[in-house]
């Protein structure tokens, strides 16, 4: 049986696919939250997925808006007093549902084993 994206997926709105170093990751939401998935490029019937808080990812854009060469760590560290982000991979998430919403963009740049992303002032249409 072939994993696929639309038959795990279905009743949840799609937002964007966002290409990271080493996985294509898919963003959809329900009403609450959004999910970021990733299939597995290697492994067959494999993939992994994340629930990220809408609220959160509203409350960090509104906090981030603007900014740019980002990085996963750095908005974690920058976010602990707070406790919007709770680690360096919901950072991560969080960015990604950003750039999948319109809201960033990952600055292509930049060569570095880190991704960096620039958060916009105001967001584009969403996809």
């Amino acid at each position: 049986m072939k994993l696929s994206v639309e038959s795990l997926t279905k009743g949840l709105q799609f937002h964007g696919e966002v290409q990271g170093k080493r996985q294509h990751y898919y963003v959809l939401s329900s009403p609450r939250q959004y999910f970021v998935m990733s299939i597995s490029l290697s492994k067959r019937d494999a993939g992994n997925f994340n629930l990220v808080s809408r609220a959160a990812v509203d409350g960090l854009y509104r906090r981030l808006r603007g900014q740019r060469g980002l990085t996963a760590r750095l908005v974690f560290d920058r976010s602990r007093k707070g406790r919007l982000v709770v680690s360096s991979l919901a950072a991560l998430n969080m960015l990604y549902v950003l750039v999948a919403t319109g809201r960033a963009g990952i600055d292509a740049k930049r060569k570095s084993p880190q991704i960096f992303f620039n958060v916009r002032r105001r967001p584009e249409a969403e996809a």
